[in-house]
């Protein structure tokens, strides 16, 4: 019997998100887009006497920020509506009128940078002066001025502007291929039933008892990918290209100081975690050689390395369980914290379920002013709880900032939001280890705590290495070919997981499937945000409601300051090697531990 998805209109309405609380329906969706889009043209209008006088930048800073909020409202509604079947032509459509809007509005303001750097630091003090209300935008002018070097005449930043419907061609592209176009092969369960490969199913599928079934959902998965290497391929080169152009128009050295500049970090940041990393690779390695013993395998194969090592225990929650649980699990943040959460699970702030068509992964999205959402894809798994309690994580940040911030200060950046949500998974792992009912579940949690450590730091990390070598790669003239990446990752995976791990022809292509690549530097912020929350998270258990209460402040600064100073407030010197150090050896004495009870 064939176990095919479930249509979106199968699903029960409890266990959908409620879009409706960003535009009660399309139409007013559409009637909202018409309107940004005329207020949007109207902005070039600003140009002329935008620096003209205090009042007259004040005004019209004012207006700019008010339509950049709309906007971020229209794409949110379009772009969740889109997720939730890839394969609904309206929605794609509404998507890409939104994407639409954000291009316009980004070429209509292009003049807005270069004005400001050109009135200067002493002027705008002046007008400070004349009209206080300017001083709200401290921060914003700082960090505009900081960046000074980079920006450039009105007309080219125009030029840039326009530019950036071509260049996000790519990561559409790859969307669209991924969730849309991709359709897995039907592969035999271990009752030897057919079943779909999905991108949902694929993790859990790898963690099955029979290792047939394992084996043939990776290799049907990455051979889908092989068949189409060289188009993923060329996606991929365009869109580091597009990474490398913006870097050289903007007078970077490379595309890697352009992309950490946006935070204000400097690339030291990034090569100390490959360094420190790649220092720390030997309890990897021990790891991947414990999987091989305890497994009882002649090889280790990657589709070996998901299967947990307690074969006894079975944890798998129903979601009704996982929500009691995530409270549970947050307490030490408490009671507001926890009436939040609450609030969440039953306010319309998650998608639950897999449907056809519904895109991969999960995320936490949303817009200022209407309360943060959650996609999944759950399965019963206990990876799903912890990522649930993960996305909500980052949902409770953008609660926080969204309620303590204005919309302008609102944004915190990546850098510092998956503190936010690995330091939930911290708790989660604390509260899960304090209540094991036996040796076999509290073995079983500290190896999943070591795979989601090698997930979370090890494996981003070597994700962090491959993307600063294929953009290092681009801006030497080379072309990223099919053969050259699978070269590449075959040689870091190699380095990441030792001689244990034999390193199977298929898994060279496993970068073609990784939508992180078009992020643009984003997979580093996984391992560094790792280390941060494991000091916040030890902080907190130790400290209780005081450092709590310093932890609920980190959530409430939003994009108020620059990540490296709202993490140094919160406790945590991330320009420090001491932060991954100490993760790694909390890798390494959770490792000992597993090792005694066996």
């Amino acid at each position: 019997m064939s176990k095919e998805l479930k249509t979106r209109e199968e699903i029960k309405e409890k266990y959908k998100w409620n879009l409706n609380d960003i535009y009660p329906d399309d139409q007013s969706f559409e009637s909202e887009l018409e309107k940004v889009l005329k207020e949007v043209k109207n902005i070039s209008k600003l140009k002329d006497d935008f620096t003209a006088s205090a009042d007259n930048l004040l005004a019209a800073l004012n207006k700019i920020i008010t339509i950049e909020e709309q906007t971020s409202k229209l794409y949110a509604y379009a772009h969740m509506k889109y997720d939730q079947n890839t394969q609904n032509e309206k929605y794609q459509n509404y998507k890409n009128k939104a994407v639409m809007c954000y291009n316009k509005l980004s070429n209509s303001t292009s003049f807005m940078v270069p004005a400001i750097i050109q009135l200067g630091e002493k002027k705008l003090n002046k007008f400070k002066e004349v009209e206080v209300e300017l001083e709200f935008y401290n921060h914003f002018f700082d960090d505009i001025l900081r960046q000074k070097d980079h920006y450039l005449s009105a007309e080219e930043e125009k030029i840039l502007a326009l530019a950036g419907e071509v260049t996000q061609s790519s990561e559409n592209i790859f969307s669209m291929l991924n969730n849309a176009d991709l359709e897995f092969p039907l592969i035999k369960d271990e009752k030897e039933e057919e079943i779909r490969l999905t991108h949902g199913r694929y993790i859990d599928l790898l963690k099955n008892e029979d290792r047939r079934v394992r084996q043939d959902a990776f290799e049907e998965m990455h051979g889908e990918y092989q068949k189409l290497e060289n188009t993923f391929a060329a996606v991929l080169d365009s869109s580091v290209k597009g990474d490398v152009f913006y870097a050289r128009a903007r007078k970077y050295d490379s595309a890697l100081e352009s992309a950490l500049d946006s935070d204000n970090i400097s690339t030291d940041v990034y090569n100390n975690l490959i360094d420190t990393v790649s220092n720390n690779l030997e309890p990897l390695h021990q790891y991947m050689k414990l999987k091989k013993e305890l497994l009882n395998l002649d090889e280790l194969h990657i589709y070996d390395t998901y299967k947990p090592l307690i074969e006894e225990v079975d944890l798998k929650f129903k979601y009704e369980e996982t929500k009691e649980i995530i409270k549970n699990a947050v307490k030490p943040l408490g009671n507001d914290y926890i009436q939040v959460v609450e609030k969440g699970f039953h306010s319309g702030w998650i998608d639950v379920y897999e449907n056809k068509g519904k895109r991969s992964g999960a995320y936490s999205s949303g817009c200022y002013g209407v309360h943060p959402y959650i996609l999944m894809n759950y399965t019963q798994d206990i990876s799903n709880l912890f990522t649930l309690i993960h996305e909500m994580g980052h949902a409770m940040h953008s609660y926080y900032s969204n309620k303590n911030q204005p919309y302008l200060y609102s944004n915190y950046k990546i850098f510092v939001a998956e503190v936010a949500s690995t330091l939930n998974e911290n708790l989660l792992l604390d509260y899960m280890l304090e209540n094991a009912k036996s040796r076999e579940e509290k073995l079983y949690l500290l190896n999943y705590f070591l795979e989601g450590f090698r997930g979370t730091v090890y494996r981003q990390t070597m994700f962090a290495e491959f993307e600063k070598m294929i953009h290092e790669s681009v801006e030497a003239g080379e072309s990223l070919t099919s053969q050259a990446m699978q070269k590449m990752y075959r040689k870091l995976n190699q380095k990441y997981f030792g001689e244990a791990l034999v390193i199977d022809e298929k898994l060279d292509y496993e970068w073609a499937r990784i939508p992180h690549f078009y992020y643009n530097f984003y997979v580093y912020k996984y391992a560094t945000g790792y280390s941060a929350a494991a000091a916040l998270a030890d902080k907190i258990q130790n400290d209780g409601p005081e450092a709590a209460a310093k932890y609920l402040e980190f959530l409430k600064a939003g994009g108020s300051d620059y990540p490296l100073n709202i993490l140094r407030k919160a406790g945590v010197d991330m320009k420090k090697a001491q932060p991954i150090e100490n993760a790694a050896a909390k890798f390494k004495n959770y490792l000992k531990q597993l090792q005694e009870l066996i």
